[in-house]
């Protein structure tokens, strides 16, 4: 039978340190399935279409950047090891996401923003409170912040040129992950948080995609 392996508190430090690098350093994370822009074809954009683009992958990459440290937080303080693993999971999950949204940023000739180890930070520490307060808030803080994922995904490709099929895959099935990432969530015990809570989420953000679509 499995058992669940113990670390130190100095090879968790370890672990985290490695999941920051592969997460902030650019093309060091490896997807886990291919991105779904490889079967659409390439469509010619006039500049601003491609800025705007680029924009929107851009708010959409420090999306990923910030699940990514709110995952690592949580499963950091998580009590129970079957949510801890969890959390772990779903961090593995997004990665796909977070690559898939760099290359596409790249493909357009643009660049992740310069804010993402700011962002990191700041949801590394909230991930970590969530999860010492309890297991049943943390997951109900994924849920949460999922939600707000999939409305701005649902605004983002509203916005996106009818030609650009290569994004619109990418966040169509991104928009697809998060949801299910919020169901699950959910069913393993997580708390409904109240609309109070879920519009000041909401605040935050919109500080993170005003800044983060030109820098």
């Amino acid at each position: 039978m499995a058992t669940e392996r113990h670390y130190s508190p100095v090879d968790r430090f370890l672990l985290q340190a490695d999941a920051a690098m592969r997460t902030l350093l650019p093309f060091s994370g490896q997807p886990y399935r291919p991105s779904p822009a490889i079967v659409q074809p390439d469509a010619k954009m006039n500049d601003a279409d491609t800025r705007h683009v680029a924009g929107l992958m851009r708010i959409n990459h420090t999306g990923e950047v910030c699940a990514q440290a709110l995952y690592q937080g949580q499963a950091l303080t998580a009590k129970l090891p079957k949510v801890r693993a969890a959390m772990e999971q779903a961090a593995e999950e997004e990665v796909d996401h977070l690559v898939w949204c760099e290359q596409r940023i790249r493909q357009l000739g643009s660049h992740t923003s310069v804010l993402n180890p700011l962002f990191y930070g700041m949801s590394f520490g909230i991930g970590a409170v969530a999860g010492l307060i309890s297991d049943k808030v943390s997951l109900g803080f994924v849920a949460a912040t999922e939600d707000q994922v999939c409305k701005h995904l649902n605004e983002h490709l509203l916005q996106l040129p009818a030609e650009d099929e290569k994004s619109r895959a990418i966040l169509e099935q991104m928009r697809a992950d998060e949801e299910h990432h919020a169901e699950s969530a959910l069913e393993a015990g997580g708390f409904r948080f109240p609309r109070p809570i879920k519009f000041g989420m909401s605040i935050l953000a919109k500080v993170m995609t005003k800044s983060t679509y030109r820098i």
